[in-house]
């Protein structure tokens, strides 16, 4: 059989670009990858699956370098990159846009809004639109138009296919259904290689924004009035709530009405009339602009932090909200926050089986962030996370996907819930010998006969 050569542009550890190349929006655990594949079109991504199974070589798959377990690189193995394979197409007269999977989301708005149009998915423009979509995607208008994954309609994707050559198939819900379920919510890196992406996309022009921010003596109150209000509010508007420690004193509210202003005001009284903000935005604004306001551009500079998360399935009563207090008055420095985002509405519409998604039922996400200077730091970052999430275990349930965490036990169990069977015998049928894998990889489905 004739030998793979790799195609693409390829950096390898002597390049100039190489340590550009390698590092990730994570510095903790760096990797120091063999080979870095950056492909340009299809031909490039199936060149390299055969190359690494050829070759038996390890290998991972990335775009937007946002894992925080840096899964997406792996040392003295390959890695193939997809970040410059990163086309946006509209399709008006459809309302349909097939974007590649190297794109991120700041590309993904900017030129969907040329056309008036959206999907709803996450706030930092850095991050890669297939990641996002493969964990699920949860945004500023999730509970009007569900997760991005909610509104994917089709995938093209390099499968290895067992003993022979990679090929490329296209996934939805009529064709390959099945592994166009487990891309709705099963993960990055798992199944295969997604080279592209069709969505339905929403028109949208104008769309109001708030911003409340509280300080540290309205701690409980203005969390419990956000977390009554945000999942009973109508389901145009979405939000999210951040505590931030008691060393920077604020609570922060924000969110996205697609609506007008006169009625956004209105919705918001229950938090503008809870304790005493020392700050109230409400405005209507571009689209656009909306975008711009939730983006985070730091998100795109390498440091070093520690994410996990979970899901609430009802209210935290005051114990929990104590607890969080209580673990923000005492941070390995001032920038540890405990985040979270509003769910429900059209989020909910769906069954927890009929996506790979399964946390359907949750009414909040709920993320730990602690960030840090120098490497000495991340031990005590690290055990301050862990120990949130243990002291909060009792009020939460499963974790995002997308905010991986190595030190959860059960983490099989905590990403895809009752999920997890299903999505591995997928994998049995799309991956059998396991060529996929890294620390947290679905494992196949094993049967015994």
């Amino acid at each position: 059989m004739e030998k793979t050569n790799l195609t693409g542009r390829i950096v390898t550890p002597g390049d100039a670009d190489y340590e550009q190349a390698r590092t990730n929006n994570t510095l903790n655990n760096p990797k120091f990858p063999k080979i870095i594949v950056f492909c340009q079109k299809k031909r490039d991504v199936l060149n390299a699956l055969n190359w690494v199974k050829e070759n038996n070589m390890p290998f991972r798959v990335r775009s937007g370098r946002h894992n925080y377990e840096n899964y997406s690189l792996v040392d003295g193995g390959l890695v193939i990159d997809v970040s410059e394979m990163n086309t946006v197409s509209v399709d008006c007269k459809n309302m349909t846009a097939k974007i590649q999977a190297g794109a991120d989301l700041g590309k993904v708005y900017n030129i969907l809004w040329e056309n008036g149009t959206t999907i709803p998915a996450g706030t930092e423009s850095s991050v890669g639109l297939v990641g996002l979509t493969l964990g699920g995607g949860i945004g500023m208008l999730s509970r009007l138009y569900g997760l991005t994954c909610d509104n994917l309609l089709e995938i093209e994707i390099v499968v290895s296919n067992g003993h022979g050559k990679a090929k490329l198939i296209k996934a939805n819900k009529n064709k390959n259904s099945d592994l166009f379920w487990v891309c709705c919510g099963g993960g990055g890196g798992n199944f295969g290689i997604v080279t592209s992406l069709k969505f339905k996309v929403h028109p949208i022009s104008t769309v109001s924004i708030f911003s409340i921010i509280w300080e540290w003596e309205d701690f409980e109150a203005a969390f419990d009035a956000w977390q009554n209000w945000a999942i009973n509010t109508d389901i145009k508007l979405t939000s999210e709530i951040e505590l931030k420690s008691r060393e920077v004193n604020q609570i922060i509210a924000q969110g996205e009405f697609v609506g007008p202003v006169t009625k956004l005001k209105e919705l918001l009284r229950p938090l503008t009339e809870t304790g005493s903000p020392i700050k109230v935005m409400v405005r209507e604004v571009p689209y656009i602009e909306a975008v711009h306001f939730f983006d985070e551009p730091s998100g795109n500079v390498p440091a070093y932090k520690k994410r996990s998360g979970s899901f609430l399935n009802k209210t935290f009563p005051k114990r929990a909200i104590l607890i969080m207090k209580s673990f923000l008055e005492n941070t390995p420095n001032g920038k540890s926050s405990i985040w979270h985002q509003s769910l429900g509405g059209a989020v909910r519409r769906i069954r927890p089986d009929e996506t790979a998604y399964y946390y359907r039922d949750a009414i909040i996400a709920q993320e730990y962030l602690a960030n840090w200077s120098t490497p000495d730091e991340e031990r005590k970052n690290n055990q301050w996370v862990e120990d949130l999430r243990n002291a909060l275990l009792r009020y939460t349930t499963g974790d995002y996907v997308n905010w991986p965490d190595r030190f959860i036990r059960n983490w099989p169990t905590a990403y895809y819930g009752g999920n997890l069977n299903r999505l591995r015998v997928v994998k049995r049928e799309y991956d059998p010998f396991n060529l996929f894998k890294f620390p947290q990889s679905i494992p196949p489905f094993i049967s015994w006969f």
